[in-house]
């Protein structure tokens, strides 16, 4: 039997999702506490790669058991032996055929900078002592929903197939001291997001221009992005999948 489990995490102790020798990453954790609280092997999919020190609010993984499973029993178990910075927050029995990576219809990003300094702050958000012109950035967000190929915004390495990506949103909005931007897409490259949030907070800071920001996104060139921001301040926020798979936010 198949199912979707909805987990959240902090990814500042982290190297990333995926398992990788010789570091710790929340896939390995997770997949260790599943294994213990189920009494058989388990091994995790998860809906997307974050990297290390990127944090999830929402972030699905899908996982096989020969049983099934007595939701309420095993979220309480598994609460109980995951360590403070990892959360297991619901479970759904799902199609055999539900896959947490490909059926995925949609992700959403939260991108947070501060301008007030708060140490309660510094492994989630970015710190900016300078005020960030908001309106030239978001006159430059919107010029993404306006493309398809995101090369630009692309690492080098990777397995990628192709660079393309239909986003549907892409704003900034101030939150008392804080900048909160909101990306949400069909699918994002290994990356994209930080890549795209170090160009625009370039144009928020006077460095570019609103039409040489889009000039960058068109040229398909990954050396003329700004560099990458931190990733402290990077979130994926949520995950959205077809009504028929149950996951509580179709």
């Amino acid at each position: 039997m198949r199912y979707f489990l909805e987990i959240a995490y902090d990814g500042t102790r982290f190297h990333g999702w995926q398992v990788q020798p010789n570091a710790l990453t929340v896939q390995e954790v997770l997949d260790d506490c599943l294994t213990k609280v189920l009494r058989q092997p388990v091994s995790s999919t998860g809906s997307g790669r974050t990297d290390t020190g990127v944090h999830a609010s929402q972030q699905f993984v899908h996982f096989d058991v020969a049983q099934q499973l007595v939701t309420e029993q095993v979220l309480y178990r598994l609460n109980r032996i995951l360590p403070s910075d990892i959360s297991a927050i619901n479970l759904y029995n799902v199609p055999d055929d539900a896959h947490a990576r490909f059926d995925a219809e949609a992700r959403t990003y939260h991108y947070y900078i501060t301008f007030a300094k708060n140490p309660f702050r510094r492994h989630h958000a970015w710190y900016h002592s300078r005020p960030l012109d908001v309106e030239r950035m978001n006159a430059a967000a919107a010029v993404l929903l306006e493309y398809e190929d995101f090369t630009t915004f692309s690492k080098v390495k990777g397995d990628t197939k192709h660079y393309r990506c239909t986003i549907y949103e892409a704003v900034w909005r101030l939150q008392g001291q804080e900048l909160v931007f909101t990306i949400r897409a069909n699918r994002f490259l290994r990356g994209m997001v930080r890549l795209v949030v170090g160009t625009l907070v370039d144009v928020g800071r006077g460095k570019l221009t609103v039409q040489q920001f889009e000039q960058i996104v068109a040229s398909q060139d990954r050396s003329k992005s700004s560099g990458a921001a931190p990733a402290e301040g990077l979130f994926l926020a949520k995950v959205e999948y077809p009504v028929h798979i149950p996951s509580g936010n179709a």
